[in-house]
């Protein structure tokens, strides 16, 4: 094995197992669940976070592209894989041959992939998504009784799910999530009476599953929580979620500067004091977002330092002056545990005004993976 640089990203599978079984201890019995691992699973690394998973019981599997879910079946995955975004003009033979379930949200699509199935001789099963209030993707309400005499006749395509998504599930005091539980309540009536017979009816995403009870859904689609990084609530089920990842690097040059000093590009820190600055080979090309320059913190021997100055492409600079024991090649924790002390992907978005997912999806592919 090569020798990489000592930035490295340390993916805890032991805490992505116990944030899936609470989400399986939180949902009713008979609640099948549904792992969401696009994104390389939220930048975590999908070729072993998707087995761990699998192996832990994930009823099915849910990405937004097709590529991911060919990727997955490449990965010996044999759980039904759900397209959350659909698919687009020309991807109908991979749906088809790899036996992948698309979310439909067009009948353009949904005719193109029944032409597709027929001539193939095959049967393809989709979800239909219903637009309840999110305003994303997704049919409206108010279209079905068109929508749904079209997906009838299209003879080589079965409705196997019915869902839509929340869009303020985060946000408990809010009102709108009860009215699209109560209009999903609906449109499952109006599409059973249309016809279908759906096995699946889902609308819950992490927040979803943690903030209400899911009358009459059997499948809920947590993402965030199985990574660590749900936030909002209160919630009314209490989420006892462990963080997944930790991205660590180290110290790789010391210099003593005196006071009066600019720091790294624009000079936009200058020492007030006589100061020891810690050079560490990360920056925003690694994902350690620029917007952290003189606001960020990283842990050294289980005590928070403020990064000072310019976060650069490949380097990041830290005043360590307060902790004289510091050498070369300590270990720097940019997130995630150190000692007693933690620094969350919650506070880490809070200071460049971001959300949990982005931290975790902008660590860069160039940073490798550690599974322990």
């Amino acid at each position: 094995m090569s020798v990489t640089r000592p930035t490295r990203v340390e993916i805890n599978l032991a805490a992505l197992r116990h944030n899936f079984q609470e989400v399986k201890r939180t949902v009713v019995d008979g609640c099948e669940v549904l792992a969401v691992v696009k994104a390389d699973a939220y930048g975590h690394g999908v070729s072993r976070v998707a087995p761990a998973l699998a192996a832990a019981g994930a009823n099915l599997f849910g990405v937004a592209l097709v590529e991911e879910a060919v990727e997955l079946r490449k990965l010996g995955i044999e759980q039904p894989i759900l397209i959350l975004g659909g698919l687009f003009p020309g991807q109908e033979a991979d749906v088809i041959e790899h036996q992948l379930t698309p979310v439909l949200y067009a009948l353009d699509c949904a005719r193109r992939l029944d032409s597709a199935a027929s001539d193939a001789g095959r049967k393809v099963d989709y979800h239909l998504k219903v637009d309840t209030g999110m305003g994303r993707l997704g049919f409206r309400v108010d279209r079905l009784d068109e929508v749904l005499p079209v997906l009838k006749n299209l003879k080589s395509l079965n409705m196997s799910g019915l869902m839509s998504h929340l869009a303020v599930a985060d946000e408990p005091e809010r009102t709108l999530t009860a009215s699209q539980c109560d209009a999903f309540a609906d449109v499952v009536a109006t599409v059973e009476k249309g016809g279908f017979s759906p096995f699946y009816k889902h609308i819950a995403n992490s927040a979803g599953i943690y903030s209400r009870a899911l009358n009459g859904c059997n499948l809920v689609r947590p993402g965030i929580s199985l990574y660590g990084g749900l936030t909002g609530g209160p919630f009314d089920h209490p989420c006892s979620q462990q963080p997944v990842m930790r991205f660590v690097s180290q110290v790789a040059q010391l210099k003593d500067v005196p006071p009066g000093e600019g720091i790294s590009y624009g000079h936009r820190f200058v020492t007030s004091r006589q100061s020891r600055i810690a050079a560490i080979p990360v920056g925003y090309a690694d994902g350690y977002n620029r917007l952290l320059t003189n606001r960020g913190e990283v842990l050294i021997h289980g005590q928070r330092v403020p990064v000072v100055g310019t976060v650069c492409m490949d380097w990041t600079l830290i005043d360590v002056t307060s902790l004289p024991d510091v050498q070369v090649g300590d270990q720097v924790t940019l997130l995630g545990r150190d000692g007693d002390d933690i620094i969350t992907a919650e506070e880490w978005a809070d200071k460049v005004d971001s959300i949990t997912y982005e931290v975790f999806c902008n660590i860069s592919k160039r940073v490798p993976r550690v599974y322990l």
